[in-house]
């Protein structure tokens, strides 16, 4: 029955990846084949993927149909847009004989397949607005939920972290880094992690703007680099949700009134903002009587009650605990299609700063290629299919902003070319445009290569540490 279960988990995943991600690259050069038949230009082949063809057929339009052997991508062939035999194989046909297209159309037909990214985004944004976004409520703030008296970094023993360093404090609420605004927890992780910022003597930096006690503030802070991909950490923790769900019968929580809907808020005047923290400070008490203050109906009430101490399998100490089950940490937002696709840009447009900026920790092997993405459908696909459509949009919103870049072989190289040629009065030499074509494309192949390799050494990496290991009981939290 595992077995089974296992087999047909990998088989909506794979469906899932032909639908969205294939569906996406279907999506861009659809657009151009729209637009080059509309502005009546010659069509010779529509692929999906480089390479050799792994099947194809010739249509009633004289449109050679294939599906190519790399998924790195697919092309329209145009010959009159540009020779790009290099790339996308022989033409049959006759470009000196075929009209030459005017400046609006090659930039129209260049543009649409980024025009139909955005389309296609938009619509899956909209269907993620009427059905929800599921994410945790820990990911969708940016309080400070416990800060980290040290880190690991990638380059020796433990160190004080650098949230401690600079005072940060549970129940800070991060508004931005750098001056750049963020709003959940991914998005306050990211530009951290892909802020180039230095201090004179190269030492990282980041300029923290918090809310203390509704207070702004800013706070200079070094990141050090940490964890397996080795990013700009500085060691804290969100918030959890410290809402009461229910209340065990005959427990401490029961003896003392605590009602569901209550808010924990802080344990002997410390405040909590962790179900971890305040799960520390019940075992510090050692069932010591304790005062704990919550919140109910926006009014603050203390309570006094001793913890009580029960078994735990696998634990011969036993845990202490007060009685309450915590609300689901899972939720569900419905973010605006224009919210969701801002978003998704400023995200992408900030790795893409930092790839290019000599001072960021973020180079191209932290970077992911079909292998990592084709891990993100699957990963996604096992929890909830809203998720795919959330990581579909990221994709497109990035393939619009990737194939803009004025580089050749991309969109927006072919735009480049166009308008130099537009601004210079005549075209440019085709053997210019080719050998430049071809060049790019050797270096595009090279670098997906090796994000390639970086790709597999993370799958590798991730399947050791997943094999099973024996694994204790970890106590019940309170």
């Amino acid at each position: 029955m595992d077995l089974l279960q296992s087999l047909l988990s990998n088989l909506w995943s794979v469906l899932l990846i032909v639908i969205f991600f294939g569906g996406s690259i279907f999506v861009h050069e659809l657009g151009h084949f729209i637009a080059a038949r509309r502005r009546g230009m010659v069509v010779e082949r529509f692929s999906i993927g480089f390479g050799p063809k792994i099947f194809s057929w010739r249509g009633k339009d004289g449109v050679e149909y294939r599906l190519s052997w790399l998924p790195l991508g697919g092309y329209v062939a145009l010959p009159q847009l540009a020779d790009m035999r290099g790339i996308e194989g022989e033409s049959t046909a006759d470009v000196k004989a075929l009209p030459a297209p005017t400046y609006a159309t090659k930039m129209i037909v260049a543009g649409a397949g980024v025009v139909c990214n955005v389309i296609f985004a938009f619509v899956l944004a909209c269907i993620v607005w009427i059905a929800g976004q599921p994410t945790t409520y820990s990911l969708n703030t940016t309080q400070i939920g416990e800060v980290l008296p040290t880190i690991k970094p990638v380059d020796g023993p433990e160190v004080r972290s650098p949230a401690s360093e600079a005072g940060l404090q549970a129940g800070d609420i991060i508004k931005a880094v750098d001056g750049k605004s963020v709003n959940n927890w991914m998005s306050f992780t990211q530009t951290l992690a892909t802020g180039s910022e230095r201090e004179a003597d190269g030492r990282r930096t980041a300029l923290l703007t918090i809310e203390r006690a509704g207070r702004l503030m800013d706070t200079v802070i070094h990141p050090r680099l940490s964890g397996e991909e080795g990013l700009r950490t500085i060691g804290v923790e969100p918030a959890d949700d410290m809402s009461v769900a229910k209340v065990l019968p005959n427990s401490p929580a029961a003896s003392a009134n605590i009602l569901s809907g209550d808010k924990l808020m802080a344990v002997d005047g410390q405040p909590v903002f962790q179900r971890e923290a305040l799960y520390k400070r019940l075992q510090a008490s050692e069932g010591r009587p304790i005062v704990l203050e919550i919140e109910r109906d926006s009014r603050l009430l203390q309570i006094n009650l001793a913890p009580q101490l029960r078994a735990i399998p696998g634990s011969p100490a036993g845990a202490y605990f007060i009685g309450v089950e915590y609300r689901n940490d899972l939720i569900v937002i419905h973010p605006s299609p224009f919210r969701q696709l801002f978003d998704d840009a400023t995200s992408v447009w900030r790795v893409r700063g930092a790839l290019f900026s000599p001072k960021s920790d973020v180079g191209f092997s932290k970077l992911s290629g079909p292998i990592g993405i084709a891990r993100g459908f699957h990963s996604l696909a096992q929890v909830d299919i809203r998720l795919v459509l959330w990581f579909t949009i990221l994709i497109n919103v990035n393939l619009a902003i990737l194939n803009l870049l004025p580089i050749p072989v991309l969109d927006g190289g072919h735009m480049l070319f166009a308008t130099i040629a537009k601004l210079r009065g005549r075209a440019l030499p085709a053997q210019l445009i080719a050998t430049t074509q071809s060049v790019f494309m050797v270096l595009l192949f090279s670098l997906m290569m090796y994000v390639l390799y970086f790709d597999s050494r993370r799958w590798i990496r991730d399947s050791h540490a997943a094999k099973p290991e024996a694994e204790a009981v970890a106590p019940a939290k309170p």
